[in-house]
């Protein structure tokens, strides 16, 4: 299948010469052009694009903005950042950018780019595969329960038992916290603490407790605080920033 790419530039000689280019790419298929930034959401909306080359410097609402408004929707295109300014190189890559171009393009850097988005497209594919088929297994008492690992909101080790919290029942096996995260590791999960694995689907806020650690706080489970301990904080916000 094609790529589906979508340009969102306001200058029109950058918007053609990037058209251009991406013609020469055998397996795109070019979309129509957005000239702002609310525009660009409309139209990502209508047509759905695997990619979107963003210049960074657009009116209305700049590419950085968009794109954080893209992260946050369930379906959200590849991002490629172009632009004449080298010091949004930074910004970019904060926002999970799959390349980072500086107009005018180079022809041979675009090649590049693309075999990056290609390299993300499949892993995306892999990654969505890999979850939509898998259950989890789960022996408790005398029986084997099947769940599906996004149903899972946290576990926590409770004496020589782990205890599974799901959005409508809670389990308890003989699987150790360090098995269960292994099971887990092709979906979202973090081990913020010895004691506690954590879906991050479901983590709404991070609050400092003492020495460096910090309280996590769960989505529609008010009554429940996760504790992250000090030496996990760094990895768990580069995890949730996507990185």
């Amino acid at each position: 299948m094609p790529i589906r790419i979508m340009i969102a530039e306001d200058e029109r000689l950058a918007r053609e010469e990037l058209t251009y280019l991406l013609q020469q790419e055998v397996d795109v298929e070019l979309l129509p052009c957005a000239t702002n930034g609310r525009e660009l959401l409309e139209m990502v909306d209508l047509h759905n694009p695997d990619v979107v080359f963003l210049d960074m410097k657009m009116p209305e609402m700049e590419g950085g903005q968009a794109a954080r408004m893209l992260a946050s929707r369930k379906q959200q295109p590849l991002i490629v950042f172009c632009t004449a300014h080298e010091e949004f190189a930074v910004t970019a890559f904060k926002l999970n950018a799959v390349d980072y171009l500086l107009k005018p393009t180079e022809p041979q850097r675009l090649v590049e780019t693309m075999q990056r988005v290609r390299e993300r497209l499949f892993s995306h594919k892999v990654e969505h595969a890999t979850t939509k088929r898998s259950k989890l297994l789960v022996e408790e008492n005398d029986r084997l329960v099947v769940i599906d690992p996004a149903d899972i909101i946290y576990a926590v080790r409770e004496d020589r038992l782990v205890q599974i919290w799901t959005k409508t029942h809670s389990y308890t096996t003989r699987m150790t916290l360090t098995e269960l995260a292994g099971k887990l590791q092709s979906h979202d999960f973090f081990r913020t603490h010895k004691s506690y694995l954590v879906n991050l689907h479901y983590v709404s806020e991070l609050t400092p407790w003492f020495n460096g650690a910090y309280n996590l706080s769960l989505k529609g489970e008010s009554n429940v605080r996760i504790p992250v301990s000090r030496t996990t904080v760094k990895s768990l916000l580069k995890k949730l920033e996507g990185k």
